[in-house]
């Protein structure tokens, strides 16, 4: 119990405009359970599910979430499930990346060291199972190799992407063509908007 809640305690101390706050780890008649910001508005996904967002609006949100990503590996803690369904637009337009860590914290069994790399990766499921989104994991991680600060980033290119093109960087019948996708292939960079400053591919 120590070790996690010196843990949500670190995840606590992330104060910062674009990240969701922790304010406390509690607990009753047994379970434990974390005190979060409620934070109103629309996710990323559901932001992406009407189309294409145009490239001074996606700007606008991907500068957002990487101050808070920057802010977060400023600590040493690595977000390890960046996706839009994790990032929701408040309807003043503010950004804010929610679930920093948060299954890495909660996840302090033994029996599940082993896949805690990734959130999405569960020991107790089947063995090769992919619980969470496959498609915003980073190669290392497909891989059920350790992550780190590079692995958000990698998971921003996509988010980046999806917002630009209107579809997932990676894609797949399944979730075993996905990861294969991922380790294996580069996003269709035809998908994205024509007139895309020529800079958008470098980053990507």
């Amino acid at each position: 119990m120590s070790f996690l809640v010196t843990r949500i305690e670190v995840l606590a101390s992330l104060s910062h405009p674009n990240i969701a706050a922790i304010y406390d780890l509690e607990e009753a008649n047994g379970s434990r359970y974390l005190v979060l910001e409620l934070v109103e508005g629309e996710t990323l996904a559901e932001r992406i599910l009407r189309g294409p967002i145009p490239v001074d609006e996606a700007l606008r949100i991907a500068q957002s979430i990487c101050e808070a990503l920057e802010a977060a590996h400023e600590k040493g803690i690595v977000h390890r499930d960046l996706k839009p369904a994790n990032v929701k637009i408040t309807p003043d337009g503010k950004v804010k990346v929610l679930d920093f860590g948060l299954a890495k914290a909660l996840d302090t069994s033994p029996s599940n060291i082993t896949f805690s790399n990734s959130p999405t990766m569960l020991s107790g499921s089947l063995a090769g199972m992919i619980v969470g989104t496959a498609g915003y994991m980073s190669p290392e991680q497909a891989r059920g190799r350790p992550a780190d600060q590079r692995s958000d980033v990698f998971a921003f290119g996509c988010v980046l992407y999806e917002m630009l093109s209107g579809r997932r960087a990676f894609q797949g019948e399944d979730v075993s063509d996905v990861l294969a996708s991922v380790i294996k292939t580069d996003p269709d960079f035809n998908s994205l908007p024509t007139n895309l400053n020529p800079r958008f591919y470098e980053l990507l």
